[in-house]
């Protein structure tokens, strides 16, 4: 069998992650993948540039950023910061060697102007089998990635939050209108999400509620994301090692300027924990994904910052050197950050209806706080603090052998 997954890039985000971990996973496994990238940042045998050259990273791809600002600058009261793709603009993959002799073609994240609608309907004619994982909502909306609660996906979209569009037939409803079209040409997809959250909301899409649809975790390494002794993971980081000592680790890619990353109920839990003056002297912060931001820097606590980790084992020591991870995310397809913590035996907390529902199991291995509610997001990093160390992954269906029998199965079938 061979499997061709298609993914913006190989390294950096979560999407891409969790693309490269899969397919890293299915080459142990002795199935022939490979990935194809708008841009490759690895370099790894089997990860394949979508269009190679200068010309293309120096001129096409700057024109096609700008002719999609062109056409969001009508929108110019938009929401800042908020990402909306129009799947107007991308490299054509329909012809490149590797997806003609593909069994399979796996959609991942393929926004950032690197697949078209124009591509993917040529890739569905190719009459293979297509398999989509669903990394955010952008597939069943007009545009946006997330949603704030905006349930227009389930009508044809119109009137966009995210664009701040007071007309019926503004561009999300253009664009959802271009998808439905496009939709129809596929003769074989499946559909994957992550989480049960996610799940649900394609149910409810008008867009893909009648395509076959599996609920299969992201795939994890439990041979990198382990429990390792506490105090020497504290060592090889150098930090405290003082057994009083109490961290908190959160990461923060762009956490202070994009709203459903939930920063400012984080801020406020923390300085709700403030209060709790026995804490004050023991509870020091880690700081992952960022090397300096003056919000992180204010807040109550003494605060490291980590920086930027490139690899998975520093990561894993992260994670083991921590006493609860913490990540407040609105909106979460999945929560690898959860799911990796957990794997450390490192408690988690984060919000009730998000993905992170079917990596937490509440007051167990972690904490599902109330939607929206600092008092409770405190109140659990107290509640693990206090109660829970060294937790276990009960969830058999996120043992990373159970998923790659799913994800082959719904290959095969």
């Amino acid at each position: 069998m061979k499997v061709v997954h298609i993914n913006t890039t190989d390294t950096g985000g979560g999407a891409a992650i969790a693309a490269h971990r899969l397919h890293l996973a299915l080459l142990e496994k002795g199935i022939k993948s490979k990935m194809i990238v708008a841009n490759k940042r690895t370099d790894e045998l089997n990860i394949e540039l979508a269009r190679e050259g200068n010309i293309e990273r120096h001129i096409y791809s700057k024109i096609r950023s700008l002719k999609e600002k062109i056409i969001l600058y009508k929108y110019r009261n938009r929401k800042n910061k908020i990402i909306f793709s129009t799947g107007r603009y991308g490299i054509d993959i329909s012809k490149h060697p590797s997806v003609l002799e593909a069994d399979v073609i796996h959609l991942h994240w393929i926004n950032s102007n690197y697949i078209s609608l124009k591509v993917l309907r040529k890739l569905a004619k190719l009459e293979k089998k297509m398999v989509w994982t669903l990394h955010d909502s952008w597939a069943f909306t007009g545009g946006c990635h997330v949603r704030y609660g905006c349930t227009n996906y389930m009508n044809k979209c119109g009137n966009c939050l995210m664009l701040d569009s007071n007309k019926k037939n503004d561009l999300s409803r253009k664009i959802f209108n271009e998808k439905i079209k496009v939709y129809r040409s596929f003769k074989d997809l499946t559909i994957i999400t992550p989480s049960n959250w996610l799940g649900n909301e394609v149910k409810k899409s008008y867009l893909l509620k009648k395509y076959p649809l599996k609920i299969i975790p992201n795939i994890l390494d439990d041979r990198i994301f382990k429990p390792l002794d506490k105090e020497y993971s504290r060592y090889i980081l150098n930090l405290d090692s003082n057994k009083n000592k109490k961290y908190i680790l959160f990461g923060a890619i762009s956490a202070t300027e994009t709203p459903y990353k939930g920063w400012e109920y984080l801020k406020k839990a923390l300085e709700i924990l403030k209060k709790e003056k026995r804490l004050i002297q023991n509870i020091e912060l880690l700081v992952f994904g960022a090397s300096y931001s003056k919000d992180i820097e204010n807040l109550p606590f003494k605060t490291r910052f980590m920086g930027k980790i490139h690899d998975e084992y520093t990561l894993s020591l992260l994670y083991n050197a921590a006493d609860v991870f913490v990540g407040p995310s609105l909106e979460e397809a999945f929560g690898q950050t959860f799911n990796e913590a957990i794997f450390c035996g490192t408690p988690a907390v984060g919000f009730e209806n998000t993905g992170v529902e079917d990596i937490i199991e509440h007051k167990k291995n972690g904490y599902l706080a109330k939607y929206k509610n600092s008092k409770d997001l405190a109140d659990g990093v107290l509640y693990c603090l206090n109660n829970l160390k060294n937790v276990k992954l009960k969830n058999e269906r996120l043992k990373r052998n159970n998923i790659l029998k799913e994800i082959i199965n719904v290959y095969k079938n």
